[in-house]
Protein backbone atom coordinates (compact mmCIF):
# COMPACT_ATOMS: atom_id res chain seq x y z
CA UNK A 1 0.00 0.00 0.00
CA UNK A 2 0.95 3.42 -0.85
CA UNK A 3 3.28 4.71 1.85
CA UNK A 4 2.17 8.47 1.82
CA UNK A 5 -0.87 7.80 1.51
CA UNK A 6 -0.44 5.81 5.20
CA UNK A 7 0.94 8.42 6.64
CA UNK A 8 -1.36 11.27 5.77
CA UNK A 9 -3.56 9.30 7.26
CA UNK A 10 -1.70 8.82 10.16
CA UNK A 11 -1.05 12.33 10.65
CA UNK A 12 -4.65 13.26 10.41
CA UNK A 13 -5.13 11.13 13.11
CA UNK A 14 -2.21 12.61 14.83
CA UNK A 15 -4.05 15.78 14.65
CA UNK A 16 -7.12 14.66 15.63
CA UNK A 17 -5.55 13.50 18.85
CA UNK A 18 -3.72 16.77 19.49
CA UNK A 19 -7.21 18.13 19.28
CA UNK A 20 -8.77 16.03 21.77
CA UNK A 21 -5.99 16.25 23.81
CA UNK A 22 -6.79 20.36 23.94
CA UNK A 23 -10.55 19.97 24.35
CA UNK A 24 -9.31 18.12 27.49
CA UNK A 25 -6.80 20.46 28.74
CA UNK A 26 -9.52 23.47 28.66
CA UNK A 27 -10.97 21.65 32.14
CA UNK A 28 -7.82 22.62 33.38
CA UNK A 29 -6.52 26.20 32.12
CA UNK A 30 -8.38 28.13 29.56
CA UNK A 31 -7.00 28.69 26.30
CA UNK A 32 -8.01 30.92 23.36
CA UNK A 33 -10.23 28.11 21.32
CA UNK A 34 -13.83 27.75 20.29
CA UNK A 35 -14.72 24.82 22.81
CA UNK A 36 -17.85 23.97 20.57
CA UNK A 37 -15.76 24.61 16.88
CA UNK A 38 -12.47 22.81 17.95
CA UNK A 39 -15.09 19.12 18.83
CA UNK A 40 -16.52 19.89 15.54
CA UNK A 41 -13.04 20.25 13.94
CA UNK A 42 -11.80 17.11 16.40
CA UNK A 43 -14.55 14.71 15.15
CA UNK A 44 -14.60 16.14 11.13
CA UNK A 45 -10.71 14.93 11.00
CA UNK A 46 -10.83 12.09 12.98
CA UNK A 47 -13.75 10.09 11.29
CA UNK A 48 -13.07 11.45 7.55
CA UNK A 49 -9.41 12.39 7.89
CA UNK A 50 -8.27 9.57 9.05
CA UNK A 51 -11.21 6.56 9.40
CA UNK A 52 -12.40 7.17 5.99
CA UNK A 53 -9.06 8.14 4.34
CA UNK A 54 -7.07 4.81 5.89
CA UNK A 55 -10.22 2.63 4.43
CA UNK A 56 -10.14 4.46 1.18
CA UNK A 57 -6.38 3.51 0.79
CA UNK A 58 -6.92 -0.31 2.28
CA UNK A 59 -10.17 -0.84 -0.26
CA UNK A 60 -7.84 0.49 -3.12
CA UNK A 61 -4.82 -1.49 -2.36
CA UNK A 62 -7.14 -5.07 -1.28
CA UNK A 63 -9.55 -5.18 -4.13
CA UNK A 64 -8.62 -2.52 -6.72
CA UNK A 65 -5.16 -4.74 -8.26
CA UNK A 66 -5.29 -2.35 -11.65
CA UNK A 67 -3.88 1.29 -9.67
CA UNK A 68 -6.09 3.68 -12.34
CA UNK A 69 -3.70 7.56 -11.43
CA UNK A 70 -7.53 8.38 -10.60
CA UNK A 71 -7.68 6.99 -7.07
CA UNK A 72 -4.36 8.70 -5.91
CA UNK A 73 -5.94 12.31 -7.17
CA UNK A 74 -8.71 11.66 -5.79
CA UNK A 75 -7.22 10.32 -2.51
CA UNK A 76 -5.25 14.70 -2.51
CA UNK A 77 -8.58 16.30 -3.35
CA UNK A 78 -10.39 14.64 -0.31
CA UNK A 79 -7.17 15.22 1.65
CA UNK A 80 -7.85 18.79 0.93
CA UNK A 81 -11.46 19.03 1.95
CA UNK A 82 -10.07 17.08 5.37
CA UNK A 83 -7.35 19.69 5.72
CA UNK A 84 -9.73 23.00 5.06
CA UNK A 85 -12.22 21.62 7.38
CA UNK A 86 -9.71 21.09 10.05
CA UNK A 87 -8.92 24.86 9.69
CA UNK A 88 -12.54 26.37 8.76
CA UNK A 89 -14.22 24.49 11.66
CA UNK A 90 -11.80 25.59 14.39
CA UNK A 91 -11.84 29.50 13.22
CA UNK A 92 -15.93 29.42 12.56
CA UNK A 93 -17.69 26.30 13.21
CA UNK A 94 -20.11 25.89 10.82
CA UNK A 95 -20.23 28.32 8.67
CA UNK A 96 -19.68 28.76 4.43
CA UNK A 97 -16.80 27.90 4.42
CA UNK A 98 -16.76 24.63 6.48
CA UNK A 99 -19.75 23.52 4.87
CA UNK A 100 -18.53 23.92 1.47
CA UNK A 101 -15.23 21.62 2.57
CA UNK A 102 -17.37 19.21 4.01
CA UNK A 103 -20.00 19.25 0.53
CA UNK A 104 -16.56 18.76 -0.98
CA UNK A 105 -15.81 15.25 0.87
CA UNK A 106 -19.47 13.79 0.34
CA UNK A 107 -19.22 14.61 -3.29
CA UNK A 108 -15.58 13.27 -3.36
CA UNK A 109 -17.10 10.29 -1.35
CA UNK A 110 -19.86 9.57 -4.06
CA UNK A 111 -17.19 9.66 -6.96
CA UNK A 112 -15.03 6.88 -5.02
CA UNK A 113 -17.85 4.74 -4.42
CA UNK A 114 -18.93 4.76 -8.31
CA UNK A 115 -15.46 4.14 -8.85
CA UNK A 116 -14.80 1.13 -6.57
CA UNK A 117 -18.22 -0.12 -7.12
CA UNK A 118 -17.38 -0.23 -11.36
CA UNK A 119 -13.50 -1.43 -10.90
CA UNK A 120 -13.08 -3.57 -7.78
CA UNK A 121 -12.31 -7.31 -8.38
CA UNK A 122 -12.35 -9.96 -6.10
CA UNK A 123 -13.62 -13.66 -6.91
CA UNK A 124 -14.93 -13.70 -3.01
CA UNK A 125 -18.50 -13.72 -2.60
CA UNK A 126 -18.38 -12.65 0.68
CA UNK A 127 -15.74 -9.79 0.22
CA UNK A 128 -17.97 -8.63 -2.58
CA UNK A 129 -20.96 -8.56 -0.68
CA UNK A 130 -19.47 -6.59 2.74
CA UNK A 131 -17.39 -4.26 0.63
CA UNK A 132 -20.44 -3.30 -1.27
CA UNK A 133 -22.91 -2.95 1.48
CA UNK A 134 -20.21 -1.10 3.53
CA UNK A 135 -20.16 1.58 0.39
CA UNK A 136 -24.38 1.66 0.35
CA UNK A 137 -24.28 2.54 4.21
CA UNK A 138 -21.76 5.47 3.86
CA UNK A 139 -23.99 6.86 0.91
CA UNK A 140 -26.65 6.02 3.19
CA UNK A 141 -25.43 7.96 6.16
CA UNK A 142 -25.30 11.05 3.90
CA UNK A 143 -28.91 11.59 3.90
CA UNK A 144 -28.26 13.23 7.35
CA UNK A 145 -26.08 15.20 6.54
CA UNK A 146 -28.51 16.63 3.48
CA UNK A 147 -31.54 16.61 5.97
CA UNK A 148 -29.35 19.37 8.76
CA UNK A 149 -29.96 21.99 6.58
CA UNK A 150 -33.82 21.93 5.81
CA UNK A 151 -33.85 21.03 9.73
CA UNK A 152 -32.51 24.26 10.67
CA UNK A 153 -34.16 26.40 8.42
CA UNK A 154 -37.49 24.83 9.30
CA UNK A 155 -37.53 23.76 13.40
CA UNK A 156 -33.82 24.87 14.62
CA UNK A 157 -31.04 23.38 15.71
CA UNK A 158 -32.84 22.27 19.02
CA UNK A 159 -35.55 20.40 17.27
CA UNK A 160 -35.79 16.64 17.06
CA UNK A 161 -35.55 16.46 13.67
CA UNK A 162 -32.01 18.32 13.72
CA UNK A 163 -30.88 16.16 16.16
CA UNK A 164 -32.22 12.91 14.50
CA UNK A 165 -30.44 13.76 11.35
CA UNK A 166 -27.13 13.96 13.44
CA UNK A 167 -27.14 10.03 14.75
CA UNK A 168 -28.72 8.62 11.30
CA UNK A 169 -25.71 10.22 10.39
CA UNK A 170 -22.73 8.96 13.04
CA UNK A 171 -24.60 5.43 13.53
CA UNK A 172 -24.57 4.73 9.51
CA UNK A 173 -21.08 5.63 9.41
CA UNK A 174 -19.48 4.19 12.64
CA UNK A 175 -22.15 0.94 12.44
CA UNK A 176 -22.62 0.15 8.75
CA UNK A 177 -19.67 2.30 6.63
CA UNK A 178 -16.80 1.97 8.77
CA UNK A 179 -17.38 -1.04 10.89
CA UNK A 180 -18.57 -3.01 7.89
CA UNK A 181 -15.49 -2.24 5.86
CA UNK A 182 -13.02 -3.16 8.55
CA UNK A 183 -14.79 -6.64 8.46
CA UNK A 184 -14.64 -6.79 4.88
CA UNK A 185 -11.17 -6.13 5.15
CA UNK A 186 -10.66 -8.85 7.67
CA UNK A 187 -12.79 -11.83 5.77
CA UNK A 188 -10.53 -11.10 2.74
CA UNK A 189 -7.66 -11.51 4.40
CA UNK A 190 -8.88 -14.50 6.30
CA UNK A 191 -9.94 -15.96 3.19
CA UNK A 192 -13.66 -16.40 4.48
CA UNK A 193 -15.46 -18.76 1.91
CA UNK A 194 -19.09 -18.15 1.03
CA UNK A 195 -21.58 -20.52 3.25
CA UNK A 196 -25.09 -20.80 4.66
CA UNK A 197 -23.17 -19.48 7.51
CA UNK A 198 -21.79 -16.18 6.06
CA UNK A 199 -24.81 -15.41 4.45
CA UNK A 200 -27.16 -15.18 7.67
CA UNK A 201 -24.63 -13.66 9.15
CA UNK A 202 -24.54 -10.97 6.39
CA UNK A 203 -28.39 -10.80 7.23
CA UNK A 204 -28.35 -10.55 10.28
CA UNK A 205 -25.59 -7.78 10.43
CA UNK A 206 -26.96 -5.55 8.15
CA UNK A 207 -30.90 -5.96 9.98
CA UNK A 208 -29.37 -5.03 13.15
CA UNK A 209 -27.68 -2.44 11.81
CA UNK A 210 -30.84 -1.05 10.45
CA UNK A 211 -32.63 -1.78 13.29
CA UNK A 212 -31.06 -0.54 16.46
CA UNK A 213 -30.85 3.14 14.98
CA UNK A 214 -34.30 3.15 16.72
CA UNK A 215 -32.34 3.47 20.00
CA UNK A 216 -31.06 7.22 18.90
CA UNK A 217 -34.34 7.86 17.87
CA UNK A 218 -36.23 6.61 21.26
CA UNK A 219 -33.71 9.14 22.49
CA UNK A 220 -35.61 12.28 20.84
CA UNK A 221 -39.06 11.03 20.44
CA UNK A 222 -39.80 8.17 22.94
CA UNK A 223 -41.95 5.45 21.98
CA UNK A 224 -42.35 2.13 23.26
CA UNK A 225 -42.19 0.74 19.77
CA UNK A 226 -38.85 2.16 19.10
CA UNK A 227 -37.61 0.42 22.57
CA UNK A 228 -38.83 -3.24 20.80
CA UNK A 229 -37.41 -2.21 17.21
CA UNK A 230 -34.28 -1.57 18.56
CA UNK A 231 -34.68 -4.82 20.83
CA UNK A 232 -35.02 -6.64 18.29
CA UNK A 233 -32.20 -5.63 16.72
CA UNK A 234 -29.70 -6.25 19.54
CA UNK A 235 -30.78 -9.49 19.53
CA UNK A 236 -30.16 -10.14 15.98
CA UNK A 237 -26.36 -8.26 16.53
CA UNK A 238 -25.85 -10.93 19.49
CA UNK A 239 -26.61 -13.56 16.98
CA UNK A 240 -24.43 -11.90 14.20
CA UNK A 241 -21.44 -11.77 16.62
CA UNK A 242 -21.80 -15.60 17.61
CA UNK A 243 -21.52 -16.62 14.20
CA UNK A 244 -18.55 -13.93 13.25
CA UNK A 245 -16.67 -16.25 15.99
CA UNK A 246 -17.73 -19.22 14.24
CA UNK A 247 -16.97 -17.98 10.76
CA UNK A 248 -13.54 -16.47 11.76
CA UNK A 249 -12.24 -19.30 14.47
CA UNK A 250 -10.82 -21.86 12.21
CA UNK A 251 -8.81 -19.58 9.70
CA UNK A 252 -7.72 -17.03 12.69
CA UNK A 253 -5.28 -18.99 14.07
CA UNK A 254 -3.63 -20.19 10.52
CA UNK A 255 -3.58 -16.69 9.37
CA UNK A 256 -1.45 -14.93 12.34
CA UNK A 257 0.93 -17.63 12.85
CA UNK A 258 3.24 -15.36 11.32
CA UNK A 259 2.77 -12.25 12.34
CA UNK A 260 4.60 -10.52 15.22
CA UNK A 261 3.91 -10.14 18.68
CA UNK A 262 2.70 -6.97 18.39
CA UNK A 263 0.49 -7.78 15.06
CA UNK A 264 -1.50 -9.87 17.15
CA UNK A 265 -1.84 -8.22 20.11
CA UNK A 266 -3.63 -5.03 18.18
CA UNK A 267 -5.73 -7.74 16.17
CA UNK A 268 -6.84 -9.67 19.86
CA UNK A 269 -7.41 -6.04 21.01
CA UNK A 270 -9.80 -5.58 18.40
CA UNK A 271 -11.37 -8.42 18.60
CA UNK A 272 -12.17 -8.01 22.14
CA UNK A 273 -13.53 -3.92 21.74
CA UNK A 274 -15.46 -5.61 18.84
CA UNK A 275 -17.28 -8.26 21.71
CA UNK A 276 -16.97 -5.38 24.00
CA UNK A 277 -19.24 -2.96 22.01
CA UNK A 278 -21.62 -5.45 21.32
CA UNK A 279 -22.02 -6.30 25.05
CA UNK A 280 -22.18 -2.69 26.33
CA UNK A 281 -25.35 -2.23 23.24
CA UNK A 282 -27.00 -5.36 24.90
CA UNK A 283 -27.29 -3.57 27.77
CA UNK A 284 -29.92 -1.10 25.98
CA UNK A 285 -32.29 -4.35 26.44
CA UNK A 286 -33.06 -2.36 29.87
CA UNK A 287 -34.68 1.02 29.35
CA UNK A 288 -33.22 2.29 32.27
CA UNK A 289 -30.16 2.01 30.95
CA UNK A 290 -30.24 3.08 27.18
CA UNK A 291 -31.88 6.21 29.08
CA UNK A 292 -29.18 6.91 31.46
CA UNK A 293 -26.18 5.86 28.73
CA UNK A 294 -27.66 9.58 26.45
CA UNK A 295 -28.32 11.58 29.67
CA UNK A 296 -24.31 10.86 30.78
CA UNK A 297 -22.20 12.95 28.18
CA UNK A 298 -18.97 10.67 30.09
CA UNK A 299 -20.97 7.61 28.84
CA UNK A 300 -21.45 8.90 25.13
CA UNK A 301 -18.44 9.63 24.94
CA UNK A 302 -16.75 6.66 25.83
CA UNK A 303 -18.88 4.61 24.08
CA UNK A 304 -18.08 6.56 20.31
CA UNK A 305 -14.28 6.19 21.54
CA UNK A 306 -14.84 2.18 22.19
CA UNK A 307 -15.80 2.32 18.79
CA UNK A 308 -13.70 4.79 17.01
CA UNK A 309 -10.59 3.68 19.15
CA UNK A 310 -10.79 0.53 19.92
CA UNK A 311 -12.71 -1.38 17.64
CA UNK A 312 -12.12 0.09 13.91
CA UNK A 313 -8.97 2.18 14.91
CA UNK A 314 -7.75 -1.21 16.26
CA UNK A 315 -8.21 -2.99 13.45
CA UNK A 316 -7.06 -0.72 10.76
CA UNK A 317 -3.40 -0.58 13.49
CA UNK A 318 -3.50 -4.40 12.84
CA UNK A 319 -3.66 -4.22 9.29
CA UNK A 320 -1.08 -1.46 9.16
CA UNK A 321 1.68 -3.84 11.17
CA UNK A 322 0.58 -6.79 8.79
CA UNK A 323 2.17 -4.74 5.89
CA UNK A 324 5.64 -4.17 4.91
CA UNK A 325 5.22 -0.44 5.68
CA UNK A 326 6.88 -0.82 9.28
CA UNK A 327 9.94 -2.15 11.06
CA UNK A 328 9.04 -4.48 13.93
CA UNK A 329 11.02 -3.41 17.19
CA UNK A 330 10.68 -2.44 20.63
CA UNK A 331 9.92 1.81 19.99
CA UNK A 332 6.79 0.23 17.42
CA UNK A 333 5.99 -2.34 20.29
CA UNK A 334 6.22 0.52 23.19
CA UNK A 335 4.50 2.89 20.68
CA UNK A 336 1.56 0.91 20.50
CA UNK A 337 1.52 -0.44 23.84
CA UNK A 338 1.20 2.98 24.90
CA UNK A 339 -1.67 3.66 22.74
CA UNK A 340 -3.60 0.92 23.93
CA UNK A 341 -3.00 2.01 27.76
CA UNK A 342 -4.35 5.01 27.10
CA UNK A 343 -7.33 4.22 25.03
CA UNK A 344 -8.15 2.06 28.78
CA UNK A 345 -7.40 4.32 31.01
CA UNK A 346 -9.42 7.25 29.42
CA UNK A 347 -12.59 4.49 28.95
CA UNK A 348 -11.92 3.95 32.61
CA UNK A 349 -12.18 7.05 33.85
CA UNK A 350 -15.13 8.04 31.65
CA UNK A 351 -16.91 5.37 32.92
CA UNK A 352 -15.77 5.58 36.46
CA UNK A 353 -17.58 9.10 36.40
CA UNK A 354 -20.39 8.70 34.25
CA UNK A 355 -21.41 5.90 36.99
CA UNK A 356 -20.70 8.26 39.96
CA UNK A 357 -23.07 10.93 38.53
CA UNK A 358 -25.48 8.25 38.03
CA UNK A 359 -25.85 7.20 41.61
CA UNK A 360 -26.03 11.28 42.55
CA UNK A 361 -21.88 11.46 43.61
CA UNK A 362 -19.54 14.07 42.96
CA UNK A 363 -16.81 14.58 40.62
CA UNK A 364 -13.84 12.42 40.89
CA UNK A 365 -10.79 14.11 42.93
CA UNK A 366 -8.77 15.17 39.52
CA UNK A 367 -11.31 13.81 37.35
CA UNK A 368 -10.28 16.21 34.31
CA UNK A 369 -6.27 15.88 35.15
CA UNK A 370 -6.33 12.16 35.10
CA UNK A 371 -8.35 12.45 31.66
CA UNK A 372 -5.86 14.87 30.12
CA UNK A 373 -2.85 12.80 31.32
CA UNK A 374 -4.33 9.22 30.22
CA UNK A 375 -5.21 11.46 27.00
CA UNK A 376 -1.30 11.86 26.46
CA UNK A 377 -0.41 8.58 25.93
CA UNK A 378 -2.66 8.22 22.31
CA UNK A 379 -1.12 10.79 20.19
CA UNK A 380 2.31 9.23 22.07
CA UNK A 381 1.48 5.89 20.45
CA UNK A 382 -0.03 7.31 16.36
CA UNK A 383 3.72 9.27 16.75
CA UNK A 384 5.46 6.15 17.76
CA UNK A 385 4.23 4.25 14.79
CA UNK A 386 4.58 7.53 12.39
CA UNK A 387 8.54 7.47 12.78
CA UNK A 388 8.95 3.84 12.12
CA UNK A 389 7.21 3.86 9.00
CA UNK A 390 9.22 7.38 8.38
CA UNK A 391 12.20 5.52 9.04
CA UNK A 392 11.38 2.00 7.37
CA UNK A 393 13.18 1.91 3.64
CA UNK A 394 11.89 -1.25 2.24
CA UNK A 395 8.12 -1.17 1.93
CA UNK A 396 5.67 -2.41 -0.68
CA UNK A 397 4.79 0.32 -3.66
Amino acid sequence: MPKKLVLTCLLNFLIAALMGLALRYTYLSPISVNYRFLTHAHSHVAMLGWLYLIIYTLFVHYFIPEKNPVYNRLFWITQISVVGMMISFSIQGYAAISITFSTLHIFCSYYFVRLLWKNHKTESLVSKLLLKVSLLFMLISTIGVWCLGPAVGLLGPASAFYQIAIQFFLHFQFNGWFLIAVIAILFHKLHIKNSKEFRLFFKLLVASTILTFALPVNWFVPHISLLWINSLGVLLQLAALYLFLKLIKDTFKSLIVNYSSISKFMLYFALCCFILKICIQALSLIPEISNMAYQHRNLVIGFIHLTMLGVISGFLFSFILQSRLIQNNKTLTLSMYLFVLGFITTEFILLLQGGLFFFGKNILPNYYLLLFLSSILLPLGIIGLIFNMMKTKQYEN
